[in-house]
């Protein structure tokens, strides 16, 4: 996931500079920054799909018999 943070960072640089020279409502300031928001997608993507797991919960995969992580039907 480093990887595509790495890319934003490349993206936004390259977003600032083109802005900063081109016309800041020009076509390629606009693309630049499409650019950017499509890879901050990608990576709001990749969170969801692969959702941090809790303290608890790696203590209970490791440990599925341990008290504290019963599961009690009500």
């Amino acid at each position: 996931m480093s990887n595509i943070h790495e890319k934003i960072e490349q993206e936004l640089i390259n977003a600032r500079q083109v802005c900063s020279t081109e016309n800041a409502s020009s076509a390629e300031c606009a693309a630049a920054w499409d650019a950017v928001e499509e890879l901050e997608a990608e990576a709001a993507h990749q969170r969801q799909q692969h959702p941090v797991q809790t303290t608890l919960e790696k203590f209970c995969d490791e440990n599925p018999d341990a008290a504290e992580c019963r599961i009690y039907d009500d």
